[in-house]
């Protein structure tokens, strides 16, 4: 069976509200390592990735800490930061196969074996260097899902170390050194994105410190984000209710948080521009295909048929 490693990157998860147990969590099982870069920040993130290696870790968790550039403005601009220290923790990974997973994305249980499967599969397939998953995008409520072009439904979270692959732009995604795309497979198993799922205020603060990893500093005396009211959640095309299951690792937050917003009882949003993204979703329903989808993969076949 091949050997995983896995990675990931937190810096004031709990200021934050960032659900970085539970992806951590539900990372474990499919792992040999998992290396974990926990950022200098002013909250007790780090005393908690560390109790969770010791008391949970089962002797797989490495954590090491770094000091984001927080005043250099070439790197506070196109979230290049988080690239960087996604890197970081990639090139301490010393398995051929390597799990990425952001500190708001989390795997279903039932998705493990498939995940198993997709590695040995690409394994044997020299050509192969990435694999692509289904995301689920939560929107405002655990209860609420967007489906729509706006939202990217699959992304790279599996790579092969020998591809050389690096993270790039914000850490969305992976490409070579000289920027070409990977060759990967593609596979059933989902990827939980919990980013959009927090209370107004939490969303906001944590809006306000990603806006400036994107556009500098923000200017003073002014209280909103530079993406303006994006953090308050609003009724738009593609929203729907979300009746499946949620990973298991995620049952103690979804109850103590508490938190829901009503998709129904909210007004709806619309402007002229979203006639083209309604008439391409509904074209995407009908052929399974999306026009002119963005992505830093090129797929060379299917892990189930």
């Amino acid at each position: 069976m091949e050997k995983i490693s896995g990675f990931s990157l937190i810096r004031n998860g709990l200021k934050f509200d960032y659900p970085f147990l539970e992806s951590w969590r539900s990372l474990l099982p499919l792992v040999d390592e998992l290396v974990l870069n926990v950022g200098e920040g002013d909250d007790e993130t780090l005393i908690q990735a560390e109790k969770f290696a010791s008391e949970e870790g089962q002797g797989k968790v490495k954590i090491f800490t770094s000091v984001w550039p927080l005043n250099d403005p070439e790197k506070k601009r196109s979230g290049l930061i988080l690239a960087e220290q996604t890197n970081l923790a990639l090139e301490r990974c010393k398995h051929e196969w390597c799990f990425y997973l952001q500190a708001d994305e989390v795997l279903h249980e039932v998705d493990v074996p498939l995940i198993r499967k997709a590695v040995e599969t690409a394994a044997n397939n020299p050509i192969v260097e990435a694999i692509v998953f289904q995301y689920r995008h939560f929107y405002g409520s655990f209860n609420v899902i967007q489906e729509t072009r706006s939202a990217y439904r699959r992304e790279m979270r599996l790579i092969r170390k020998s591809s050389r692959a690096l993270s790039v732009g914000d850490a969305q995604s992976f490409r070579k050194p000289n920027g070409q795309k990977l060759k990967a497979l593609l596979s059933s198993a989902r990827i939980f994105h919990y980013g959009w799922v927090r209370t107004p205020d939490a969303m906001k603060e944590k809006t306000v410190f990603m806006d400036q990893l994107y556009h500098g500093e923000q200017k003073l005396g002014i209280s909103e984000p530079h993406s303006g009211s994006n953090y308050l959640y609003k009724r738009f095309w593609g929203l729907k209710p979300y009746r499946g299951t949620h990973p298991g690792v995620m049952t103690s937050r979804i109850r103590e948080k508490g938190w829901d917003w009503n998709l129904k009882e909210s007004p709806f949003t619309f402007e002229l521009k979203d006639l083209k993204k309604i008439a391409m979703d509904f074209f995407e329903k009908l052929t399974g295909y999306r026009p002119f989808e963005f992505k830093n993969y090129e797929i060379c076949g299917n892990v189930e048929p």
